[in-house]
């Protein structure tokens, strides 16, 4: 043996030498591919770091100036200059955070101040708030189906709300993803006498498609013991009248028994949250173990987060921009040849489907290397052999960012080859 393959066995692991496995073994299959696509010499999609953000929809990436279309900004909200004014005069005069959980110390008057003002946004009796948006669907929907109860809920659904599921021990019940027969046959097929959580979303966050919540709640209610929870996570800010989400937009308020949605997105910072009318909600402060046992948000957080909800109430405008900037992102990617999620735009999010995770990755970064960011969504995200480039449109970007966005587009589609 050389000196130099004796040095290379003397610093091998144990792992290495052996063959043997620890935790982290099951995972060698993604580490090895991820290590096969760097090799490529491809910046890493999952690794970007925002040097400087300049506004909602500008950001210095590796020195350069990029606009942003990859967050889910989509109300603009994060600079708004009311909303960074209640943010540093609650740092001011209630410091940095709570440092404990909403049931003992962790109560401040911001975080009544919001849950008003969320109560307000959409007029229901009950609001209340956790530290995340997944928080806050892993909270309800564990507390809300335990064992020997049954959840509902469509195959494509977020994460947070399986989890959900995994944590109160409730029994699964998936059906195909939009489908009113499948999910009614789903219901006929259950005990009539259980206790059932049927979960919906109103816009699905892959791909940017809307569910048909009028003729999924027809179908619920023909079956017994059914409560009915909407996720808004991505429909708050800029669906209906009033921006309460997609389950506004359709006119089924009446007949939804709790609404579950984030501060990341329109809202512009962090947290989560549940609105409902039921007279016996605020129980669910006692007994919610991600509510109980969860440090409460900073005083900061919940100030920009109540300034801002209160001015989305009046957003008309910004609304009809977001959707104008939809339909001319959906319409000309579309024309350029690009296969997209939905046929006609649905929401603030536009996919352009692909299936070869080599021309997705060389499209997101001819798209970067041209000023653009754009999220790169893979498999088990996506369905096997699915690619997504995500693009999530804001409010704030201009009539003249979009035209810029369409040109990124086509030059880096035809420079991959992706369209003629």
């Amino acid at each position: 043996m050389s000196q130099a393959a004796a040095t290379a066995a003397d610093t091998q692991t144990p792992d290495e030498t052996s063959g043997a496995t620890d935790l982290f073994s099951k995972f060698d299959p993604l580490i090895a591919e991820r290590e096969a696509l760097m090799a490529t010499g491809v910046r890493d999609p999952f690794a970007i770091v925002m040097d400087e953000v300049k506004s909602p929809t500008l950001a210095v990436i590796k020195g350069k100036e990029t606009i942003l279309l990859g967050t889910y900004n989509y109300m603009g909200m994060t600079f708004d200059p009311d909303v960074i004014a209640a943010g540093k005069k609650a740092l001011d005069e209630f410091g940095a955070g709570t440092t404990g959980s909403r049931v003992l110390n962790g109560t401040y008057q911001g975080h009544k101040e919001v849950e008003d003002a969320l109560k307000e946004f959409y007029g229901t009796d009950h609001a209340m708030v956790f530290s995340t948006g997944y928080q806050a669907n892993l909270g309800v929907i564990s507390t809300l189906a335990g064992k020997g109860d049954y959840v509902i809920l469509d195959a494509d659904s977020h994460a947070s709300i399986y989890d959900g599921c995994f944590l109160g021990n409730a029994e699964i019940v998936r059906f195909r993803h939009n489908s009113v027969e499948d999910l009614d046959k789903r219901l006929g097929r259950l005990p009539v006498d259980a206790q059932k959580l049927v979960v919906l979303e109103g816009v699905y966050s892959m791909l940017g498609d809307i569910a048909p919540l009028p003729e999924m709640v027809a179908a619920i209610r023909k079956h017994k013991n059914c409560m009915i929870l909407v996720d808004e996570a991505h429909g708050m800010g800029f669906f209906g009248p009033n921006g309460r989400g997609v389950y506004e937009e359709q006119g089924v308020e009446k007949d939804i028994d709790f609404v579950v949605g984030t501060f990341s997105k329109s809202v512009g910072t962090v947290g989560g949250f549940c609105v409902s009318n039921h007279p016996k909600f605020d129980v669910m402060r006692l007994v919610c173990r991600p509510y109980v046992f969860t440090a409460s948000l900073p005083p900061s957080v919940v100030a920009t987060a109540a300034t801002s909800i209160r001015k989305l109430m009046h957003a008309q405008d910004k609304r009809a921009h977001l959707w104008e900037n939809s339909r001319r992102l959906h319409g000309g990617l579309k024309a350029m040849g690009f296969k997209l999620g939905t046929d006609t735009p649905q929401s603030a999010i536009i996919a352009v489907i692909l299936n070869d995770q080599a021309q997705a990755v060389a499209i997101w970064q001819a798209l970067l290397e041209l000023g653009l960011y754009v999220n790169m969504a893979r498999p088990p995200a996506t369905p096997t052999g699915t690619f997504l480039l995500r693009c999530s449109l804001c409010a704030e970007h201009s009539s003249d960012q979009v035209t810029q966005i369409l040109g990124m587009f086509e030059e880096a589609g035809k420079a991959t080859g992706a369209i003629a």
